[in-house]
C-alpha cells in the first residue's frame, strides 16, 4: 500500500459518519482539505503544519502552488499524474474565491477520481460566492476535510485564541495576562500569536500580568490600558502604583494622557447619545461594548469634571507646570471616583 493510500484510508476511517470539519490547530493530511474563511493566519499556519507533517514522513515531497485565478484546464491532473519516482505530492490552490471556470469543472472531476499519494489543499477566503458549485461538491464528499478560518477581531474569540495557545503548550497563564495580551494586540491575530509565543519562551512557571508587562510594557497602549482600566474599576491605589511604575521606567506622560483623552471622549459621546453606532467612533462592536460597559455610575457632571482634568493634565505635561505628575495623579483619583470632586 502506498503512502497516499494509507493516508486516504486513515481519513476515511476518521470521518465516515462524523462531521468533516476540524479546528485549524488539529488538521492532519487528508486527500482534500478545504480552508474556508477570511482569517489568513489560521489558514497559513495550518497549511504549513500539513506541509511539515507530510515532509516529515516523505522528505522528497513535491510541492506545487497554484493561483486559482490563473488556473488552466486540466492543470490539476497534469500535476497529480504519477511521477517517474512516485514521489508524494502536495498541491496548494489559493484564491478559489476568484478562480477560473476551468478550476471549478476540474475540481468536481478530481473529486470523482482522487490521485494517490496526493494531498490537495484549496483556500477560499469567503469574500465571494464564486465557485459555489465546487464548494457544495467539496462539502458533500467523504474525502474532504473542511477547516473553518473565521474572522477573529472580537474580544471573545481573541481571548479564546490566546487561551488555546497557552493550553496547546501546557503553560499556566492567568486571566489578567490573557486580558493584557488581548488588549495590547487587538488589531492583528498574528501579532497576538507572536506575543504569546514570546512570553512562553520565558522560564516562569506561570505567566501573569507582571510578566506580560515586562515584555510589552513599552507599548503605550498596553500600559495606558492597565492604568485607565484600574482607575475605571475604582482601584485608585493600583492605578497610582501603575502610573508611578511607568514614570520610573520612562513612560511618556503625553501619550498616556492622550490615551485618557481618547477613551473619555468616546465615553462622553456614548453617554450623550445612547443611539450612537460603533462605526461613528471608529470602533469594532466588541470594542464599543467594552467602552459602553464602563459607563455605569457616570453622569454628565462627573464626565465634565474628568474631561476638564484631562485638559489640565495635558497642559501641564506640555510644560505649563513644573510638576505635571500632580495633575496626572489628580486625574486618576478623579476617574476612580466617577468624576466626583
Amino acid at each position: 500500500m502506498t503512502c497516499g493510500t494509507r493516508s486516504r484510508v486513515a481519513v476515511r476511517l476518521s470521518y465516515v459518519g462524523a462531521a468533516k470539519k476540524t479546528e485549524w490547530r488539529k488538521v492532519v493530511p487528508a486527500p482534500v482539505i478545504l480552508f474556508f474563511g477570511p482569517e489568513d493566519y489560521f489558514a497559513s499556519t495550518a497549511i504549513r503544519q500539513v506541509r511539515d507533517t507530510l515532509r516529515k514522513s516523505s522528505p522528497d515531497l513535491e510541492l506545487h502552488e497554484v493561483d486559482a485565478n490563473d488556473y488552466g484546464s486540466n492543470q490539476i491532473f497534469a500535476i497529480a499524474s504519477p511521477s517517474l519516482f512516485s514521489q508524494p505530492r502536495l498541491i496548494v490552490i489559493d484564491g478559489m474565491e476568484r478562480c477560473t471556470d476551468a478550476f471549478i469543472e476540474d475540481g468536481k472531476k478530481y473529486l470523482q477520481n482522487l490521485a494517490e499519494d496526493t494531498t490537495l489543499i484549496i483556500r477560499h477566503n469567503g469574500s465571494s460566492v464564486r465557485g459555489k458549485a465546487l464548494l457544495d461538491a467539496l462539502r458533500a464528499s467523504d474525502d474532504v476535510v473542511e477547516v473553518e478560518c473565521p474572522k477573529t477581531d472580537k474580544e471573545g474569540p481573541l481571548t479564546a485564541f490566546a487561551k488555546a495557545e497557552f493550553a496547546a503548550h501546557k503553560r499556566k497563564v492567568t486571566d489578567g495576562a490573557i486580558r493584557a495580551l488581548v488588549n495590547a494586540f487587538t488589531n492583528d491575530i498574528a501579532e497576538l500569536a507572536s506575543a504569546c509565543e514570546q512570553v512562553m519562551a520565558d522560564a516562569a512557571e506561570q505567566i501573569d500580568e507582571a510578566l506580560v508587562d515586562r515584555y510589552f510594557g513599552g507599548r503605550v497602549e498596553t500600559t495606558a490600558w492597565a492604568i485607565i482600566d484600574a482607575a475605571l474599576e475604582g482601584r485608585e491605589g493600583d492605578a497610582l502604583m501603575l502610573v508611578r511604575h511607568g514614570q520610573n521606567s520612562g513612560i511618556d506622560m503625553i501619550p498616556l494622557i492622550a490615551a485618557f483623552s481618547s477613551k473619555f471622549h468616546q465615553m462622553a459621546r456614548i453617554l450623550n447619545d445612547r443611539s450612537i453606532q460603533p462605526a461613528a467612533l471608529g470602533l469594532s462592536p466588541w470594542q464599543f461594548n467594552q467602552v459602553k460597559n464602563k459607563l455605569g455610575g457616570w453622569d454628565d457632571d462627573g464626565m465634565a469634571n474628568v474631561l476638564l482634568a484631562i485638559a489640565e493634565a495635558d497642559f501641564a505635561a506640555k510644560g505649563s507646570e513644573r510638576q505635571p505628575e500632580y495633575r496626572l495623579e489628580r486625574l486618576i483619583s478623579l476617574v476612580s471616583r466617577r468624576g466626583r470632586l
